[in-house]
């Protein structure tokens, strides 16, 4: 695809803004312990992440359709995740390198473009964790995956973004002005379920499955966003930055 200049950008959160694996997979580990089961090794737990921490939990358990294990055991061990979690969630957890100076690119080239975040963590640690890094000065909102009914790939929240955005400005925002810029296949699907703009990020937790899932766009690094926007990568950009 050509470059698209945006009237809204929604990213996710957790491997295209941050790199929250370890704190993630170690708070999956304690809650296995916690219930007597043996650990898990980190790629296995990082392969579950994306659709949520309901999810997150049953695939660990080895339920991986949701539906085999006693409800009442599920809650217990989602409540000790999240416990957990909720504690040691910027133990190791870090803004990915480029992600800062790449949204204050963005912001001074597309001043009047909103920007949110929607992700399927839950979305109390979702605005700690951006609170945290001084993430949410970019973002007029911040939706997590118990914001709505539904979780991506539902597009219902992405469409409340759209909506919002649309009040914001004054006029519609149509899909094709929408980028949703995230890691997994979750987020391609729903971007594709209105008909928005997907922004695949490889250095994210799920290369294989975002691969597959076929992007309009795919980056090496956050800067990448700017080249699927069509804004010239500013001359302070460094290689570290993955710029090349």
């Amino acid at each position: 695809m050509k470059p698209v200049t945006p009237r809204l950008i929604v990213f996710d959160l957790d491997g295209t803004l941050i790199d929250s694996r370890q704190d993630l997979c170690n708070s999956v580990n304690a809650m296995l312990a916690h219930l007597g089961k043996s650990v898990l090794p980190e790629e296995v737990i990082a392969s579950y992440i994306g659709d949520g921490a309901s999810m997150l939990v049953r695939r660990a358990l080895g339920d991986p359709e949701g539906d085999a294990h006693d409800e009442e055991f599920v809650a217990e061990a989602l409540h000790h995740f999240l416990e957990y979690y909720r504690v040691h969630k910027l133990d190791f957890t870090y803004v990915y390198p480029g992600v800062m100076e790449t949204l204050a690119a963005i912001r001074t080239a597309l001043p009047d473009t909103p920007m949110a975040v929607l992700t399927n963590k839950p979305v109390n640690p979702s605005r700690v964790i951006c609170d945290h890094f001084g993430l949410s000065s970019y973002f007029f909102q911040n939706y997590g995956g118990n914001s709505f009914h539904t979780k991506k790939p539902d597009p219902h929240g992405l469409l409340t973004l759209v909506g919002e955005a649309s009040a914001i400005l004054g006029s519609p925002v149509v899909a094709s002005e929408t980028l949703m810029v995230g890691d997994t296949d979750i987020d391609v699907l729903t971007a594709r379920a209105i008909g928005a703009v997907s922004v695949g990020c490889r250095f994210g937790l799920a290369p294989e499955r975002l691969a597959a899932a076929k992007p309009d766009f795919m980056v090496d690094s956050p800067a990448g966003w700017m080249q699927a926007m069509g804004i010239p990568t500013p001359a302070d950009f460094t290689q570290n930055l993955g710029v090349k």
